[in-house]
């Protein structure tokens, strides 16, 4: 198991089957899910209210990229992992260093990226 144990983190992911095997997964290495969001509006709604150490952060929910919810977060000082199937190429300039969950991915490569990953706590 990780030592992740009781890491609380929000998926913003507008895949129904990835938030779904996402619930399944981040319970199963360590994490406690707080809460999730398939859409830009829906997450930073949430994020008003919710107490997150880390998120993962779908680059494209619906056709929407999800800059403004990467950006609030790090306003909060929240890390973040993004996932897409297009890499880093995809990413605007000040994303550089955030790490990307190439789709589609397994338990491992999760693991491996929200390994690289400081809690905000």
């Amino acid at each position: 198991m990780s030592t992740a144990t009781h890491r609380s983190i929000f998926i913003v992911e507008d895949e129904f089957m990835l938030v779904m095997l996402l619930e399944d997964l981040l319970p199963a290495i360590g994490y406690t899910v707080a809460g999730t969001a398939g859409s830009v509006e829906a997450a930073l709604e949430q994020l008003e209210t919710l107490d997150v150490d880390l998120a993962v952060v779908d680059v494209n929910l619906a056709g929407t990229e999800s800059f403004p919810v990467a950006d609030a977060l790090r306003a909060r000082g929240v890390p973040f992992v993004f996932t897409t199937g297009y890499g880093q190429e995809g990413l605007p300039a000040r994303y550089a260093g955030t790490p990307v969950l190439a789709k589609p991915f397994r338990r491992h490569d999760l693991e491996a990226a929200l390994s690289r990953l400081q809690p905000a706590r």
